[in-house]
């Protein structure tokens, strides 16, 4: 690319340095003796004719300077930035080169600071110095000399232990420059006249020939290194060049005489002498800057600063001195004219660059520059703002759009929304909006706006696809649109796509009105993702697909449930005649787990044999059920409200569990008895009645179904149900209440049956039934045989008195004599017997007791003869010592083994023990009266009771205290 079609910028604000004057001589670079410039350190270093050394501080003030060499012009300078080190080096055509290497920290009026020094060797050939590179380390230094021999320096000169040169190359033509570029291996680069090369000089490829990169040379001071890339800058009459490791690189068109270069920062400075008068002055020694600098005192030097990456100028200027040398330091690039002016450049700051390129209208290469100089994302996205609305101005809508999208992370949306709400630009708006999303950057209103874009266009294509991008967007507002917009499949895509499975379940229910497809995905649902969206739509899915979702709540609420799985099945094969393949649907993008799988006939080769009808059902019947927290069946009742067939089949397939916890059995039995009952209630036919009302029955009639009674007893109430009643009472115990519900209902068969069924443990039962077969004649009539039996048992068991039995037959005047006559003369034969045998045994227990009184009255007062001969423990005679008891009994004092006077007579004792221990408990239970009025209440014969415990002494007085 020539350099005439580069832009031209001043980005470089010029001043000119006017170092201050010295008190007794003017300032440094006014004089003509500054033979040489370098800088570093925050330091600028002067080297003059006479062999001295200036050191100017920032502001220019020499702020010391040192006398560096006797004899000879200081030609060459190098101070290794960031340390006190500074590398000189005095010509003397008479000598040979001195390099003399310092310490600028040591410096002393004795001369201290010298490092060492050193005679730079050309063969003792006195050629000047035309060239000069060291590395920063000044491990190795390079001298190029105007004879064409070049001579490397190796060794440690700051601790002056010695140095070796050599020459390393050698040609017929003057050397113009020598750069080092350090990596793996140390290679230098030589320019001369003629020819570009490179020689190895350490590491792997040292000692090989110099390697020739150009066939063009270079004048003096033409060649330099740009540190950052590692790149060699050569400049040409023609052009720029760089050359890096693998050789030549970019050139750069750059028509005209070339004097000096340099790198600043990202820009290659370039000093252009004045255009030559004539083609005289190309020849070889104008590299050396002889003869023509008089004559071109007057004619402008050209100065330019070049961009190359960005190929721009970014400043030039003509120069009406000649330019003596460039240096950088401070962060500004200097200039130093023959005539001792100081000339500073400082780059102006990036946004001011960027608001002279926004004045231009040359946004592109403001976001070239932005880039460059790494600007954060917000700046650069603000100058791609500026060029949308430029290009926007301009009505190229499309390329603004562009802009717009690369700015899309640091722009407020509805700057840019408000310039395409037209319809025309609606294509355009489309694109932001997707790209917003994409970028998750968009809010409600944007993924609104999008959709009703898409629905305007009736885009569906377009919907779809943005649904199936993958792009963040408020998930609740799509769905929205989408069910407003009666877009219910891809709705439902999204849905599923974000795990929204109740969400799911709702559109299909409420909006597509799939109810099958809508239990179906349930049962694919994970057990508790699956119950709160089953029981939302539980009566609907009763309603409109009652068998399958009876079978799933049958499932889900015996623990069994297991997320139903794809079977994949081979499809037939069909033959189609041209049609078109279809597009793939949105079914296509739903997860494995949520859509049915297919195969094509290609791939089903590869895959295994496909499980189908039953072996498939029995597959997943193997496949252990996931564990979760069964529900409470009474949870589910009230889905089944007005589905009384599948309430009974969910309740009894329920009970069949092997394990239910004790309330939910009981929920679950009530239920069912009361859905029984009212089926059978239902049904118009007897024999099926009868059928319900049986297994109602047996539902109650065992004794392990824990149905509450008092729920039966209602239940059998509202229904009309006897038989429950009265298995009620009868596991409860309430004989005399179902003998009552049929005397109330005038059932005598049923009173009767009752009466027989359960007499015998309820003896009440016949007072009961007496009363009630006399209550009225046609009762009496239809018990027949047995009001006879039921005196004959009240008679047995003694259930009434003959006087109570009387006031019972009397009350309704229903019974005759004749009824009654056998009854009553049984009655008093067996009352007179009694008495009978009462009286003699009155007599006997008055008898019995004269006789005892007689007989202690006896031992009172009259003696007693023994004439017992023999002991009644031992058998043998007695002898002395004899113990006598009154009640006739003797023994052996030996035989008693006891001393006590008052022992007791031993064979006599065990009866009086027991005697006194009846006594003792006569005593005892005197004093508890509740035992007393326990037999009472429990007793038939109270009077006999009163007797009994009237001798056991409850009625005596109690002893005084």
């Amino acid at each position: 690319m020539a350099l005439t079609s580069w832009k031209a910028f001043n980005f470089f604000d010029v001043s000119q340095v006017k170092p201050p004057d010295e008190a007794d001589h003017p300032s440094i670079f006014d004089s003509n003796n500054i033979s040489c410039v370098c800088s570093g350190s925050e330091s600028l270093f002067l080297g003059s004719h006479d062999g001295t050394v200036h050191i100017l501080s920032a502001t220019f003030k020499v702020a010391r300077k040192f006398q560096a060499y006797q004899t000879g012009s200081i030609t060459h300078m190098k101070q290794v930035n960031g340390t006190a080190l500074l590398v000189t080096i005095s010509e003397d055509l008479s000598n040979e080169p001195t390099l003399k290497v310092w310490a600028l920290d040591k410096l002393d009026k004795k001369g201290g600071g010298l490092l060492s020094t050193l005679q730079i060797q050309n063969g003792r050939r006195q050629f000047p110095i035309s060239a000069f590179a060291a590395l920063e380390d000044l491990s190795q230094l390079a001298i190029g000399f105007a004879n064409g021999s070049v001579t490397v320096v190796r060794g440690d000169l700051i601790n002056d232990r010695g140095a070796k040169q050599r020459t390393v190359y050698e040609s017929e033509e003057p050397i113009t420059g020598v750069e080092f570029r350090e990596g793996p291996t140390t290679t230098l680069y030589l320019s001369t006249t003629g020819r570009i090369l490179t020689l190895t000089i350490s590491g792997k490829g040292q000692g090989q020939p110099a390697r020739p990169l150009a066939d063009t040379g270079c004048g003096v001071g033409c060649m330099t290194v740009d540190k950052k890339s590692d790149e060699i800058v050569v400049i040409r009459d023609d052009a720029i060049y760089y050359y890096g490791s693998n050789g030549r690189g970019p050139s750069y068109a750059y028509e005209g005489p070339k004097q000096l270069v340099k790198i600043f920062n990202q820009y290659v400075a370039l000093v252009s002498p004045p255009q030559p008068p004539s083609t005289s002055r190309t020849n070889a020694l104008r590299s050396f800057g002889g003869g023509g600098q008089v004559d071109d005192i007057f004619n402008p030097s050209t100065f330019a600063l070049l961009d190359t990456d960005l190929k721009y100028v970014a400043h030039t200027e003509p120069v009406t001195s000649q330019v003596k040398a460039l240096f950088m330091e401070w962060g500004d690039l200097f200039l130093l004219t023959l005539d001792g002016k100081l000339v500073r450049y400082h780059e102006k700051t990036i946004q001011q660059k960027l608001e002279i390129l926004y004045q231009r209208d040359l946004y592109v290469l403001a976001i070239n520059l932005a880039q460059k100089f790494s600007l954060d994302t917000t700046q650069r996205n603000l100058i791609l703002r500026k060029y949308g609305d430029y290009l926007y101005q301009k009505g190229d809508y499309d390329t603004a759009m562009q802009q717009y999208l690369k700015a899309i992370n640091n722009t407020e949306p509805s700057q840019v929304i408000r310039k395409f709400l037209d319809t025309q630009r609606i294509h355009n708006l489309i694109e932001y909006l997707e790209e917003l999303h994409e970028h998750d950057k968009a809010t409600v209103d944007h993924t609104t706006l999008l959709l009703n874009c898409y629905a305007k266009l009736k885009d569906t294509d377009k919907l779809e696809t943005f649904i199936k991008s993958g792009n963040n967007f408020d998930f609740d507002t799509a769905i929205t649109m989408c069910r407003q917009g009666g877009y219910h499949d891809q709705a439902v895509f999204l849905a599923k796509k974000h795990g929204e499975h109740n969400l799911v379940v709702d559109i299909l229910v409420e909006d597509s009105k799939n109810y099958d497809e809508a239990l179906d995905y349930i049962s694919r649902l994970e057990p508790d993702l699956a119950y709160p969206d089953l029981m939302k739509y539980a009566r609907v899915f009763l309603e409109h697909c009652p068998r399958e979702a009876t079978r799933l709540f049958i499932d889900y609420y015996t623990g069994e449930f297991r997320p139903r799985k794809d079977v994949i099945s081979l499809p037939m094969p069909t033959t189609s005649s041209g049609a078109a393949s279809a597009l793939p649907s949105l079914t296509s993008f739903i997860p494995l787990a949520y859509r049915p799988a297919v195969m094509t006939p290609a791939t089903a080769g590869n895959q295994p044999a496909n499980l189908t009808g039953a072996d498939a059902a029995e597959a997943e019947a193997a496949e252990p059920a996931p564990q979760y927290d069964t529900p409470k069946p009474r949870t589910a009742f009230s889905a089944f409200v007005d589905h009384p067939e599948e309430f009974i089949i969910f309740l009894e397939m329920c009970l069949k569990q092997e394990r239910i916890d004790p309330s939910d059995q009981t929920d679950l039995y009530t239920a069912l008895f009361e859905m029984y009952l009212e089926t059978a209630n239902r049904k118009k036919d007897d024999s099926e009645k009868r059928e319900w009302e049986a297994k109602a029955r047996r539902l109650i009639d065992s004794q392990e179904v824990p149905i509450d009674a008092s729920n039966i007893l209602l239940l059998s109430h509202l229904s009309d149900f006897r038989d429950g009643t009265i298995l009620v009472r009868e596991q409860q115990g309430l004989r005399f209440d179902i003998f009552r519900s049929y005397t109330s209902a005038n059932d005598t068969a049923g009173a009767i049956k009752a009466l027989r069924k359960y007499g015998p443990e309820e003896p009440q039962l016949y007072p009961a039934a007496l009363a009630y077969f006399t209550s009225s004649p046609s009762i009496l009539q239809e018990a027949g045989d047995e009001l006879e039996a039921v005196l004959k048992k009240i008679d047995q068991d003694g259930l009434m008195a003959p006087l109570q039995v009387i006031q019972t037959l009397s009350t309704n005047a229903v019974a005759t004599m004749g009824m009654v006559k056998k009854y009553l003369s049984d009655t008093v034969e067996r009352e007179r017997k009694e008495i009978s045998n009462n009286r003699r045994l009155i007599e006997s227990y008055r008898s019995e007791t004269a006789t005892k009184q007689k007989e202690l009255e006896f031992l009172a007062v009259q003696p007693t003869v023994f004439q017992t001969r023999r002991c009644s423990t031992c058998g043998g005679s007695l002898d002395l010592p004899t113990v006598h008891f009154m009640c006739k009994h003797s023994f052996h004092q030996r035989c008693l083994n006891q001393g006590d006077a008052n022992s007791e007579c031993p064979t006599c004792g065990k009866q009086n023990a027991t005697i006194r221990a009846i006594r003792r408990a006569q005593e005892e239970s005197a004093e508890r009266h509740e035992m007393f009025l326990d037999a009472l209440g429990r007793g038939r014969d109270k009077l006999g009771v009163v007797a009994e415990f009237f001798g056991r002494g409850v009625m005596g007085v109690g002893s005084g205290e």
